[in-house]
């Protein structure tokens, strides 16, 4: 039996340690806190755009952009600095004096990303929040955009919308993304199959490196303009501004939402729609969706949603879709004929809604719930009847009454676009890409587990019938069950289980910049690009 000497002496280097810890966390704060006063051009403005947890502001400033509620737990980890700049200079300083006080850096644009990664670290870190960098300009005449990380795709939409009707921007239909990891990731939405992603359509940046240098284009050079444009948010550095190409769309577009029970031929028509999708001329944005609703007072069934978006009216649509999806039995009165811009409300699910909702950061899209994990797929080959039968079974699952599955067709200019061009790799040979979200409200999140154990059976399902080796996923559905990397620096090989179901042969490529740009790994997150030698580097130091 150990002496009462003993343990008080162990209680004493346990409150010695704690308290030496305490007062090193403190000292590290206060003298991070006095670095960016400094190394500020203004150092009046950036007190006003600093929030530390002492700040009344603080919770209210967090929470604001967090568009999944998963990460809004009492436990989730929390920053010890916010920064929302409105100048260059506030987002150089604090990159200097986060290198400096050993402190990493969350970038946060609209608050989507899938795992949290742009507000939740498990060391010691900085969210620098650009929801100050939001601005917009038009120009209708040369067909381009400057737009700021910040603002959301939906601020961007309703720009367009006020300065012309046959311009668009091919993106998504979730308006309050936020311009910065929607557009680091790709991202795709209704004109994609006609003008490809939104990284395609990127002509120049601005973008801040880990010296603090603000660079374009033509400063950075091409092979670190590649990386940003679907290289995934976090590796590189800091994207203030984007400068994109705008497209060409009709005065009129179509859109048409037409749903079946498996009472209704769902299976079959689930599975002829495989074979129809990707041909469908590139003006389309075929998809269906998938979930269980209840047939009776006892049973349920899987309810399939065919939609598809058209540019063009609805006397051209109809006869197209009687032609090539004839066991649809699609009817005029199915379609709804409308504007590009009411068509982001439309698919969107909030029709009833006026233009000014896509302003509003706050909505909470009715795509998503207020908490989820999503995973993601691709899929080259049509399944089975009897695979999709088992698919099914997974959706009369408890954990699964707020679960979705998602289709979308791939085919159109994707099938033309090198797979190389930009980090995003899939491109021709894909006849569909899958969804998979599991939802939960706020006060289920007790049972996060539960929801994300069911979503990774249906995951494992799915092996057999989807694309493999790699077996690949798309960026911006971040899913941190195919592979992290360590808490600190992370090899080459370990980086790589996950790096090459996202980006393919591209992965490669994206370490060589990675190297080039931030040799010794600032930038980093669980599924940041690691740059070659990083481990040796830090062993070395």
């Amino acid at each position: 039996m150990k002496s009462p000497h003993f343990l008080v002496l162990s209680i004493f280097l346990l409150v010695a340690l704690f308290s030496l810890s305490w007062a090193t966390s403190t000292h590290t704060h206060e003298s991070f806190l006095h670095c960016l006063s400094l190394h500020s051009e203004d150092s009046s403005s950036i007190t006003k755009v600093i929030y530390t947890r002492n700040n009344s502001s603080y919770p209210s400033v967090l929470e604001f952009s967090i568009h999944n509620l998963r990460f809004s737990t009492p436990t989730t980890p929390k920053p010890w600095v916010i920064v929302t700049p409105f100048h260059a200079s506030h987002i150089q300083a604090t990159i200097y004096c986060s290198r400096k006080h050993g402190l990493q850096i969350r970038t946060r644009s609209g608050g989507h990303d899938f795992e949290g990664l742009s507000y939740v670290s498990e060391v010691p870190f900085v969210i620098i929040d650009l929801i100050d960098f939001r601005s917009v300009d038009i120009d209708v005449e040369n067909k381009v955009a400057w737009v700021q990380s910040g603002a959301i795709l939906g601020e961007l939409y309703y720009r367009i919308a006020e300065k012309s009707k046959t311009l668009a921007f091919p993106a998504g239909v979730c308006h309050t993304l936020g311009i910065g990891g929607y557009f680091s990731g790709g991202g795709y939405g209704l004109l994609f199959r006609k003008y490809g992603l939104a990284a395609d359509n990127i002509i120049d940046a601005h973008f801040i490196d880990v010296n603090g240098r603000i660079l374009d284009r033509k400063a950075m050079g091409e092979d670190l303009f590649w990386a940003i444009r679907g290289g995934g948010g976090g590796s590189f550095g800091i994207v203030i501004a984007w400068k994109v190409n705008l497209v060409t769309v009709p005065v009129t577009v179509t859109g048409f939402s037409v749903s079946k029970t498996l009472e209704q031929n769902a299976t079959k028509l689930v599975h002829r729609w495989q074979y129809i999708a990707h041909n469908l001329p590139d003006g389309t944005f075929p998809f269906v969706n998938l979930r269980s609703v209840n047939s009776s007072r006892e049973n349920r069934t899987v309810l399939a949603t065919f939609g598809l978006f058209f540019l063009g009216g609805v006397d051209e649509l109809v006869p197209l879709i009687r032609e090539r999806f004839p066991e649809l039995g699609l009817a005029k009165e199915d379609c709804t004929e409308m504007s590009w811009i009411e068509s982001i409300l439309y698919f969107g699910l909030i029709q009833n809604k006026s233009l000014d909702v896509l302003l509003d950061r706050t909505f909470q899209s009715l795509l998503l719930g207020p908490a989820f994990k999503a995973k993601s797929d691709y899929v080259k080959e049509p399944l089975s009847e009897i695979a999709l039968e088992g698919l099914w079974s997974k959706l009369y699952e408890e954990e699964a009454e707020l679960a979705s599955i998602f289709f979308v067709a791939y085919g159109g200019i994707m099938d033309e676009i090198r797979e190389t061009a930009t980090p995003f790799p899939h491109r021709a040979g894909n006849l569909y890409k899958i969804l998979y979200t599991v939802n939960w409200q706020k006060e289920d999140n007790i049972k996060t587990q539960r929801y994300i154990s069911w979503i990774r059976r249906v995951y494992s399902y799915m092996s057999t019938f989807v694309s493999k080796s790699p077996r690949e996923a798309y960026i911006n559905y971040r899913d941190l069950d195919i592979g992290t990397n360590n808490k600190g620096n992370t090899s080459y090989a370990q980086a790589s289980v996950w790096g090459h179901k996202y980006f393919r042969n591209n992965f490669d490529k994206l370490v060589k910049v990675k190297t080039m740009i931030d040799p010794e790994n600032f930038f980093r997150h669980e599924q940041s690009i690691p740059p070659l030698l990083s481990s040796s580097k830090k062993r070395g130091n």
